[in-house]
């Protein structure tokens, strides 16, 4: 075998490998926000194995795993706009986590008043409530700005939940939560564990 047969053989595999390199890095890339990370970093938060992204703007919820986006639904804001102040029923921006999940195996439709199971939507007492089938329970990272004093999304009792009325989904419609439809929020609420973080973004 000649010599510059080698080397081009040589050259070859390189190139190679080196192409092999270049599509590993990058099914490493995380395709979550940039913000996202740079308030991770900034909050020395490590980016749990589920992420959920709300954005505010486009009326839309997104679910990550591994940093590889699974889906996108529509959800629904506050009609009062964004803001973390208390009473202010507005959806507050920033990094969160799922403190807790309450109704796991209800049927969809449950209703819920103060995180207690009250009735059903099917009952016509019922049949406008505005907290029905699932609640993950948020809790904000951010001190300052919706961790703590009149700030704090926790205390505010701000959830990600359903609604009887689920033609609102899609539209700014609730009173500081964000509601999802019942079919993505039970397949939500099956997947993520506490602790599981939650970005809220304006646009």
């Amino acid at each position: 075998m000649s010599r510059c047969f080698q080397v081009a053989l040589l050259l070859i595999g390189l190139g190679f490998l080196s192409a092999c390199t270049t599509i590993s890095r990058q099914s490493k890339i995380s395709q979550l926000p940039p913000d996202l990370l740079a308030a991770c970093q900034r909050l020395q938060v490590k980016p749990t194995k589920f992420v959920m992204v709300v954005n505010i703007q486009r009326q839309e919820f997104s679910l990550y795993e591994n940093g590889r986006l699974l889906e996108t639904v529509p959800c629904s804001t506050s009609k009062y706009g964004v803001g973390e102040v208390k009473d202010s029923r507005c959806t507050p921006r920033g990094l969160h986590q799922v403190a807790e999940k309450i109704g796991e195996g209800l049927p969809a439709g449950t209703v819920f008043r103060e995180r207690q199971v009250v009735g059903h939507t099917s009952d016509p007492k019922y049949a406008s409530a505005g907290i029905t089938t699932r609640i993950l329970w948020l809790d904000g990272l951010e001190p300052g700005f919706n961790r703590g004093g009149n700030l704090d999304t926790h205390d505010r009792t701000v959830y990600i939940h359903g609604t009887s009325d689920q033609s609102v989904i899609g539209k700014p419609d609730s009173w500081g939560c964000v509601e999802l439809a019942d079919k993505d929020l039970i397949e939500v609420f099956h997947l993520v564990p506490s602790g599981s973080l939650v970005w809220i973004v304006e646009q």
